[in-house]
């Protein structure tokens, strides 16, 4: 189908990815990185036509003048698989007519390796970014000697101090990647220590004003030749000691606005630069809920690897899509929920392997895992927080997902306290015990009929795919039936007071966020004049289903009138009054639609009640009416 070969600056794993995504439009992909053995070599067959039989990969670093022209003389596009390249040389390729095109632009991917520069190209651009100085010159070519440098960077820090108080983070502006190259400022004591953790006077700094933010947030963003950009969804990422520990898609957060938001300005970030590609956009999200660009990579991005299960079209894809001047794919999530968990070196290398076994152990047991899919980059050596390979998780709810996600982590924690005491790993990490237990990965069952203990984290469950509200705790007799209903199902909900008249502001807030939060249906209980139903139907896409609640002196008969009778264009389903246990399995039949589990769950449920009948039936015709008059 294409004709054209793509050069790529680097071979790791996500050029491996990209290969893998090249593949499948039979693309042909040549790299340029260091030996023979680099994650995206190892499954890239790129023999020579030439009698020698020699690879048509480059063997060299990829910031190599000499290597990349080698390159270019072989392809027809130049992209690269991570931004610390020679950008002058990529610029100088593209000016003698080696390639046809090198993407990002060179003067892109220059402006991004100064992340000082970058920072200041976005903030005159007008986006949101926290406020910073540079320390020492703000021309990297001004700098003088390490020593020269590192006085220079000492009185900066100094004005920065004064400048935004303390704590703040001191930066490295060039060579940073995976939290190298930040140093936390506590005090002014701990300057000269940050100054030389980061280069000691060789290299560029610049500070920033402490973000105390709430959330980390990442946005992929795919951007055309032709300058169209499109964004994925906002997703949560979660570091541990700095480094990208675990992406969750989509982006929940009480502000239905800020998953919007958080896009919106990816897009206008990106669309600030030159080139086609995929670019990674880091924000923090504080607690007014303002969103902070961090910075920006001008490649595939960690926080992106989510998309090849969960996404219409991977970023790795529409990479390719874009850098060859092909339609864009769909940035949609085609699954409701996913998370990403990353496989990091436990231990540094050792003779005998165990260092890479027990690194990789989850990997295997994720096998077991519905909705698992791991992908290990070939690394040979194993050094401590070295990216070895990643997990991704899919599933029909957050709360499924999460599920999922905990028995990666148990066995995460497995191998991390095996790395660090020793011993052999189990069973439940080997593959030969991963065929053993596949037997045991439960299923989707018919409701419980027991009884099980009631408490507190039954009715808020950190993920709910159902609210239940009242407006009040004189309704919770009634409601009470429908959190059991939803329990014996295992429906994750959340039960709460939410008042229409005496907390309006409340009612408002609770609806318009819900879907953000991941609700898929409200139950809303009133009595009265029973305005709750419809007030949150007029707030909130989500189906809300009425129940009227008997109390009135007029038996809830007013309630009832006041629910079904909702003007045309605000749907609100209404069962019979006090009837909340019919509510809640009309939400499961609502939940029923898009995941299967939960209709063939139902179909269990209606089974049963006709065998009890059918039961009932056998029973009045053996004993007559006996069997009823005296029961």
């Amino acid at each position: 189908m294409e004709k054209r070969v793509v050069g790529v600056l680097g071979a790791g794993q996500l050029g491996r990815m990209f290969v893998e995504a090249a593949s499948r439009l039979n693309v042909t992909v040549r790299l340029l990185d260091v030996g023979d053995t680099a994650p995206a070599k190892q499954i890239n067959y790129a023999p020579s036509t030439s009698s020698k039989g020699q690879s048509e990969h480059i063997d060299g670093s990829f910031a190599d003048p000499a290597k990349i022209k080698e390159l270019a003389s072989k392809v027809d596009i130049l992209t690269i698989e991570i931004e610390h390249v020679d950008a002058t040389q990529l610029q100088s390729v593209l000016d003698q007519g080696l390639v046809d095109g090198v993407h990002p632009l060179p003067s892109t991917i220059a402006l991004i390796q100064d992340k000082y520069a970058q920072k200041k190209h976005l903030s005159e651009k007008g986006l949101p970014v926290a406020e910073y100085m540079a320390v020492g010159p703000e021309d990297l070519s001004s700098l003088k000697d390490a020593e020269t440098n590192s006085k220079d960077q000492a009185l900066g820090v100094s004005k920065a101090a004064e400048a935004f108080g303390l704590p703040l983070m001191l930066k490295s502006r060039t060579q940073a990647y995976d939290g190298k190259g930040n140093f936390v400022v506590r005090s002014q004591q701990d300057t000269q220590q940050a100054i030389q953790a980061l280069g000691g006077g060789s290299r560029g700094l610049y500070a920033e004003k402490w973000a105390k933010f709430v959330k980390e947030v990442a946005v992929m963003v795919v951007r055309s030749s032709s300058g169209e950009v499109r964004a994925y969804p906002a997703v949560e990422t979660v570091h541990k000691d700095s480094i990208c520990h675990t992406v969750f898609a989509p982006l929940r957060v009480a502000d239905a606005g800020v998953e919007r938001r958080a896009r919106e300005i990816a897009e206008e970030a990106v669309a600030t630069f030159g080139g086609a590609g995929v670019f990674g956009v880091e924000l923090f999200l504080m607690a007014d809920g303002q969103l902070l660009i961090n910075e920006i990579a001008p490649r595939p991005h960690n926080s992106g690897h989510y998309t090849i299960e969960a996404c219409e079209t991977s970023q790795y894809e529409n990479h390719l899509r874009a850098v060859l001047g092909l339609p864009l794919g769909s940035t949609a999530l085609k699954v409701p929920s996913a998370a990403m968990i990353n496989i990091l070196g436990l231990a540094d290398s050792d003779k005998d392997g165990e260092a890479v076994a027990k690194t990789l152990a989850p990997a295997v047991a994720s096998l077991s895992v519905p909705g698992a899919t791991a992908h290990l980059y070939g690394k040979a050596g194993c050094r401590k927080g070295r990216k070895m390979g990643h997990i991704t998780i899919v599933g029909q709810s957050d709360a499924q997902v999460r599920q999922r996600l905990e028995t990666v982590e148990r066995a995460l924690d497995q191998a991390t306290e095996l790395a660090t005491k020793g011993g052999a790993l189990p069973a439940s990490l080997t593959a030969e015990g991963v065929v053993a237990s596949s037997s045991s990965v439960s299923s989707p069952s018919a409701p419980s009929s027991s009884a099980t203990p009631k408490s507190a984290a039954d009715f808020s469950h950190p993920q709910p795919l159902v609210g239940i509200i009242m407006g009040s705790d004189s309704d919770l007799p009634v409601m009470l039936p429908a959190a059991e209903i939803l329990k014996k199902f295992n429906v994750p909900f959340e039960l709460s007071i939410v008042s229409a008249h005496r907390t309006p502001d409340r009612m408002r807030e609770y609806a318009r966020n819900a879907p953000a939060r991941g609700l898929r249906a409200i139950i809303a209980g009133a009595g009265g004049a029973a305005h709750l139903p419809g007030m949150v139907a007029a707030q909130t896409a989500l189906p809300v289903i009425g129940v009227p609640v008997k109390g009135s002196v007029l038996d809830g008969v007013d309630s009832l009138h006041s629910i079904v009778q909702m003007p045309r264009g605000i749907p609100v389903a209404s069962v019979a009054i006090n009837n909340s246990t019919n509510a809640a399995l009309l939400a499961i039949r609502i939940l029923g639609s898009a995941d299967p589990s939960y209709l063939e769950a139902m179909q269990k449920y209606m089974d049963e009640m006709e065998n009890e009948v059918m039961g009932k039936v056998d029973r009045l015709g053996e004993l007559g009416w006996d069997y009823v008059l005296k029961k």
